[in-house]
């Protein structure tokens, strides 16, 4: 009975090996407002932009189920090195500081700092932030950058773009700084006619997705991005959120 007993423990353990492994939810995080990479849409109430679509084509190449999480940009990093997350796609910069706790994947899109300062304002660059309140996005690479490379009177650090902005636009601070497209995407539309932006592009660094230190996703991923880029799908997604070709 005993020998009967093994052979068929042995036979269930071989069978249930050579079954295929039913693949996780993902749980990946993105950012609550950082248009046009990721943003609630007031029609539908749910996440879109540039981020979310991308990464929607690459779950698509891999096979794989997911789950949004939106949740504040701060708190991405530490949730993935804690392995809470499998993967954030935020409008991430790469840099040697967060790779030492995260991997990237290659970079998506290239990006940089951008200085902005009300229509009438004197300033032309970071030079003459020394007697000026300046603002950025909280736990965000521009923090990094004005802290390291400028000097100011005081610095403002806001959980989301909307509370920066309307600092700026309703003279709470000199100047904000934050990353190329969002800039660009508020002086184009919101900002038309009353805001500028001085100085030239500070710190261009690529955006890349983040993982778990270790994550066999990364590799997958990459490949997939690869596809993308040469099949039309990333030129479509980008041309549709930021209306031009990518270089």
């Amino acid at each position: 009975m005993k020998k009967f007993l093994a052979v068929a423990l042995t036979v269930f353990m071989a069978t249930a090996l050579s079954l295929p492994v039913q693949a996780a939810e993902l749980i990946v995080a993105t950012d609550t407002n950082f248009p046009p990479f990721e943003f609630k849409d007031p029609e539908t109430g749910k996440h879109t932009g540039f981020d979310i679509e991308i990464w929607d084509a690459i779950a698509k190449k891999i096979g794989a189920e997911y789950k949004l999480q939106p949740m504040a940009f701060k708190g991405i990093v530490p949730g993935l090195q804690a392995k809470q997350l499998d993967a954030g796609i935020a409008g991430m910069s790469i840099t040697e500081e967060r790779k030492k706790t995260i991997d990237f994947s290659d970079g998506y899109y290239d990006s940089g700092l951008l200085l902005l300062v009300p229509a009438g304002s004197q300033v032309k660059g970071i030079e003459d932030l020394g007697d000026k309140v300046v603002a950025t996005k909280q736990g965000t690479t521009s923090e990094k950058y004005l802290k390291e490379n400028a000097k100011f009177k005081d610095l403002k650090l806001f959980p989301n773009d909307n509370a920066m902005f309307m600092e700026l636009m309703t003279g709470g601070t000199d100047a904000v700084m934050f990353d190329k497209p969002v800039i660009e995407n508020f002086v184009s539309k919101r900002g038309k006619d009353s805001v500028k932006v001085v100085g030239p592009l500070y710190e261009g660094q690529p955006y890349g997705i983040g993982f778990p230190k270790g994550s066999d996703l990364v590799e997958k991923v990459n490949a997939a991005l690869k596809t993308l880029k040469e099949d039309g799908t990333y030129a479509a997604i980008y041309q549709k959120w930021f209306g031009v070709a990518p270089k």
